[in-house]
């Protein structure tokens, strides 16, 4: 039986990814968590070169998913050691523990590794990551792909999906100001109306995913770098606008139409998905369509409404 290590199978795409690979395939799928390990999850410090070796030659896998990563900015800049640990000598570390046993690895990547001033970017444009979190993810794709031929790094924006809690994702991190805006003379909230992204739904994301393990499973491994991004563009400005709209809510809002973050990041760093879509690969899911998915789910799990 094909078998699936989800490294990270705790946070919002790996959560995304398990799901996608439990309901639509008869696998065995191996989950490794850290800080919130499940009852079906195994406990993996993937900073721990010794514990991954041990996992992977305990665990066999056939293929190796790479969700685990420090995706925040702000964090990165401020601690690049840290970050460094997570985004580039875990990647390879698993990349060569997997590599004698033939194990084809996935490890997601960012928009971040590029600059956001000539978009579209295909897969095989120049990086110029502008903060620490891109550079550690362009080091972290290089360190794959040069400790393995049998690897693929997958870029993505901007994620959204299903959440344990607000601030899981950049795009639900917005609902708490949206709806303190709603209130009776609240002050507006301020929201970047500069840069502009491409949300991304986590099952999505998932669903292009299995097709990629099932490539794998046939002996037709996709290699090298991929991209997969949502085709909607919009602020963040606009995506709070949409959340007002799905929330029911009269939401005060203002636009920042100048960059306001103290690390910077990119303007338009839209990822070209014509590789994948080439294989016929990849589903997208209208962005309202699925954010109310998110919100109703919220609402249903936590017993209160958003």
């Amino acid at each position: 039986m094909f078998k699936v290590a989800v490294i990270g199978a705790s946070g919002l795409l790996g959560r995304a990814i398990v799901r996608e690979l439990v309901s639509e395939t008869d696998w065995q799928v191996v989950q490794t968590g850290l800080r919130h390990v499940g009852p079906q999850q195994v406990a993996l410090d993937v900073r721990d070169e010794a514990a991954v070796d041990a996992f992977v030659a305990r665990e066999a896998p056939d293929a190796i998913v790479l969700a685990a990563a420090e995706r925040r900015p702000d964090v990165c800049e401020n601690d690049p050691a840290a970050a460094r640990a997570l985004n580039v000598d875990a990647v390879r570390s698993i990349a060569r523990a997997a590599r004698p046993r033939g194990a084809w690895v996935l490890s997601i990547s960012t928009d971040y590794v590029f600059d956001g001033t000539q978009p579209p970017y295909r897969d095989g444009d120049t990086p110029n990551p502008l903060n620490a979190y891109g550079r550690s993810k362009l080091e972290g794709e290089r360190a794959l792909l040069e400790a393995s031929s049998h690897a693929l790094v997958l870029r993505l924006p901007l994620l959204y999906g299903p959440v344990v809690d607000w601030q899981e994702s950049a795009v639900t991190s917005l609902v708490p100001a949206v709806l303190a805006s709603s209130q009776p003379d609240a002050p507006a909230a301020a929201m970047d109306a500069w840069a502009t992204r491409y949300p991304t739904f986590t099952p999505d994301v998932a669903f292009a995913i299995r097709e990629l393990l099932m490539r794998c499973a046939d002996g037709h491994a996709v290699c090298g770098i991929a991209q997969w991004s949502g085709d909607e563009p919009m602020t963040k400005y606009q995506i709070a606008q949409r959340l007002a709209r799905a929330l029911g809510v009269n939401a005060r809002l203002l636009a920042q139409t100048r960059p306001a973050d103290a690390t910077p990041r990119p303007r338009d760093c839209h990822l070209d998905s014509s590789r994948l879509e080439g294989l016929g690969i990849g589903r997208r899911t209208p962005f309202d369509a699925a954010i109310g998915a998110v919100l109703g789910g919220f609402e249903a799990r936590s017993g209160t409404a958003a």
